[in-house]
């Protein structure tokens, strides 16, 4: 594992906020990322299907282990999600993220996250670097 990878795996260990949902970091490297997570009973919404937010939350989640992977430290600039699909209590979701672009500081990555085969939703994060 890269140093700029192995970073990236320290960021999200103390991450508490993805943690304490139960998300796991598959692997991080090269502009690339995949990550874990079980839709809790806690995680509905008032029509008892996943609040968007979490779906959300694993895929930035991923995205900041995918753009960070290189080094140095890099924060999100923007990002906006396409719910494809409900999600429903007990389904593992699991979120892959690539890098497209990078340019200067800044930088585009795409986050697909899936139910199994099933794309449930699309996410587009904009990042910059902050470090040296």
């Amino acid at each position: 594992m890269t140093e700029a990878a192995t970073a990236a795996h320290a960021m999200f260990d103390a991450d508490v906020a993805s943690r304490s949902l139960g998300i796991e970091l598959l692997h991080a490297g090269d502009g690339r990322a995949a990550a874990r997570m079980v839709v809790t009973a806690a995680m509905l919404n008032g029509h008892a299907i996943g609040h968007g937010g979490y779906v959300f939350l694993l895929a930035d989640t991923t995205f900041a282990c995918a753009c960070n992977s290189r080094g140095p430290v890099t924060v999100a600039a923007g990002a906006e999600i396409t719910f494809v699909r409900p999600v429903r209590e007990g389904d593992v979701l699991v979120a892959e993220a690539a890098e497209r672009t990078t340019y200067g500081r800044s930088g585009v990555y795409d986050v697909t996250v899936r139910r199994g085969d099933e794309v449930v939703a699309e996410f587009r994060g904009h990042s910059r670097t902050i470090g040296s």
